[in-house]
């Protein structure tokens, strides 16, 4: 990559006073992979069955 400044000093003090501000930061809630694991086990279940029930109303199984 080239040693030249993209931001002049200046601009750069403007960029990080902006990032320091927090104006983009969000509060979230915490990530639950338990329940992100359970509603993909969900939806797989709901998805194999209704595939079953399907299967046996048209005589496959």
């Amino acid at each position: 990559m080239s040693d030249k400044k993209k931001l002049s000093d200046e601009d750069q003090a403007r960029v990080d006073q902006f990032l320091r501000s927090g104006v983009n930061e969000t509060e979230r809630k915490p990530f639950r992979p338990l329940l992100l694991l359970a509603v993909i086990v969900a939806v797989l279940t709901f998805l194999s069955l209704l595939s079953l029930f399907i299967a046996s109303t048209k005589g496959v199984v």
